[in-house]
């Protein structure tokens, strides 16, 4: 048996590194919709009809937000990309009469942007910048289509040093 010319490997590489990324996004994608809990998620983010239901407001933590009653509640991973949120961000979440969720960013917290490079280890992706590596939501790597190595923009909360994630700004 001979070995495969280098070009095959490299190929093989990149097959298997976008297939375990579609994994990730429909894992990704299933937990936007059924919950971490298996409880149905119907996610409406944008409607100006008044609607009855729960209220709840949280603190957005990169991937859900924690209400006041320590509750976690599911943030679709498509919302908070496109909305950019970030750790630290106020949500108010409107649990409607028919089930749906409605989120609303509420307290957007104070922001700045940084460049990094984009890397992943163990299937989740994050920035390197500034001597520090934040965590960036599958959603965000997709919609842009970033690859490992690439520069991007991202914005995290200015004055938390510590913060774990980023919302993706743009690809460079």
């Amino acid at each position: 048996m001979s070995e495969l010319p280098e070009k095959q490997v490299k190929r093989l590489h990149s097959l298997i590194q976008e297939a375990e990324t579609n994994l990730a996004a429909a894992k990704e994608l299933l937990i936007s919709i059924i919950g971490d809990d298996g409880a149905v998620v119907t996610p409406r983010t944008n409607t100006h009809e008044e609607v009855g239901g729960k209220v709840i407001e949280g603190v957005f933590d990169g991937q859900k937000f924690a209400g006041p009653d320590g509750k976690e509640y599911p943030v679709p991973a498509n919302y908070a990309s496109k909305s950019k949120l970030v750790e630290g961000d106020i949500l108010k979440l409107t649990i409607a009469d028919d089930g749906s969720f409605i989120y609303k960013q509420i307290g957007p917290i104070e922001r700045k942007q940084i460049i990094g490079t984009l890397v992943q280890h163990d299937g989740a992706y994050f920035v390197e910048a500034n001597g520090h590596e934040y965590r960036i939501l599958l959603a965000s790597v997709t919609y842009f289509r970033i690859n490992i190595g690439d520069q991007v923009t991202i914005i995290v909360p200015a004055d938390n040093p510590d913060a774990t994630w980023a919302a993706v700004e743009a690809a460079l």
